[in-house]
């Protein structure tokens, strides 16, 4: 008996070895040379996966769905976000718009340390407030794992507070959600001109506060006007004598050499990476580290340099597809959006920009437990009302889901 069972689905199963995966012992049906089948569930994993006409003999469970040939597909995973924040930055967007770049901004107070103020001024509650709408968004778009970071208080109460709205919007809604401690986004004001104290203060003060439980991994922000490739290999460091796993922002402004610096930590991801270079290409290879790529702030910048896909596609680095979901740069809460821009701005594959939401983006997060339709995986899923599954791509801003999964629980879209 069976917690959950779904017949006549329509199977992306997202398994590495076709473009959408496979499904073994079904021939292709349809079109889209997606197979139909089948898929059972219990105690929040994929029991059974296969032809709907191959079910087990008195296979049998307490609540069956007819999927009705939709197509199924694993649910999605959006592996960056800052979608904890207070305070709109609608105004700088059009200064920039006017000509004032993203360094000019930040120099005379703007960028990260507007949203700084606004968010050490709005509290606990205010930030949940403000914040679940977002996620709220990001779960009709078919999510049902997050990434959120901190680093918008860059103090010790403001980035405590961060973690643990995140972790109560976890309880709060059926998402799992995975925290990132972002300390090292920006300098911040009182410790202005003394980055190495303020990395002092973090390695002191933050991290071991952090590192307890309310934080599943460690950023920071490589660049010139952030931080250096010397001062993040500091900081990582420290993270690695908490048991913290890293991941970078990564060239998204500059060569930094924040690639090869993630990938000699084995860390679980790069981010950005529009002026990576070929040695750092290699570097994420051989590491294995994934590939983050986040088409929304690259628009949002009117940035004319993608990153190297070809490149990284041809080194076999696993490319995971993100929102950036923040105040500044990317004001973009659709998942299915940034599919849908990494495929016409960066040349991805319609099947390489839902791999990469959804088992490269799980990988990004250290969660190797879902992302694919397989027995023993997570129970993570996504039904979805469009007729071929490149629509997930192709379209913007234009509802498709039908249903959520989340360890075996089913969740209906929300009316909209």
């Amino acid at each position: 008996m069976w917690d959950l069972l779904i017949r006549r689905a329509r199977l992306a199963t997202m398994t590495p070895g076709s473009p959408w995966g496979e499904l073994p012992g079904a021939p292709p049906a349809g079109p889209d040379g997606l197979p139909l089948g089948a898929l059972a569930v219990t105690d929040g994993q994929i029991a059974w996966l296969g032809p709907d006409g191959a079910l087990p003999a008195g296979g049998a469970a307490r609540l069956e769905l007819d999927a009705e040939e939709r197509l199924l597909t694993p649910g999605l995973v959006d592996c960056h976000t800052h979608l904890i924040h207070a305070g709109s930055r609608a105004a700088e967007w059009g200064e920039r718009l006017a000509g004032a770049s993203y360094e000019e901004l930040a120099a005379r107070g703007g960028g990260i340390l507007s949203t700084v103020r606004a968010t050490r001024a709005a509290g606990f509650d205010g930030l949940l407030a403000a914040s679940r709408p977002r996620l709220d968004a990001l779960l009709a778009d078919g999510v049902t794992t997050v990434e959120v970071k901190s680093g918008y208080g860059l103090d010790l109460d403001t980035e405590l507070t961060m973690l643990r709205v995140a972790r109560r919007l976890g309880q709060l809604l059926p998402v799992t959600v995975r925290t990132t401690y972002l300390g090292a986004h920006a300098v911040p004001p009182e410790f202005a001109g003394r980055a190495d104290a303020y990395l002092d203060f973090i390695i002191d003060r933050l991290l071991p506060a952090v590192a307890g439980g309310l934080a599943d991994a460690l950023d920071a922000y490589c660049e010139p006007h952030a931080f250096s490739a010397a001062q993040v290999n500091r900081l990582f460091s420290a993270a690695a004598r908490h048991g913290l796993p890293v991941k970078l922002h990564a060239e998204q402004r500059s060569d930094s050499g924040g690639a090869a610096l993630v990938a000699a930590r084995r860390g679980l991801s790069a981010d950005h990476l529009e002026h990576l270079s070929p040695a750092g290409v290699r570097a994420l290879a051989a590491a294995g580290t994934v590939a983050v790529l986040l088409p929304g702030a690259y628009l949002h910048l009117r940035e004319t340099r993608p990153p190297p896909v070809a490149a990284l596609r041809a080194a076999g680095v696993p490319m995971a597809v993100a929102t950036d979901l923040n105040p500044g740069t990317s004001p973009l809460g659709s998942i299915t959006a940034a599919m849908n821009l990494a495929c016409t701005l960066f040349g991805l594959t319609p099947a390489e920009a839902l791999a990469g939401a959804t088992r490269h983006g799980a990988r990004a997060l250290g969660l190797l437990d879902r992302g694919v339709l397989a027995p023993g995986r997570r129970a993570d899923l996504a039904l979805w009302d469009v007729e071929h599954p490149a629509d997930l791509c192709g379209r913007l801003a234009l509802p498709a889901l039908a249903t959520r999964v989340v360890a075996g629980a089913v969740h209906h879209a929300p009316i909209r």
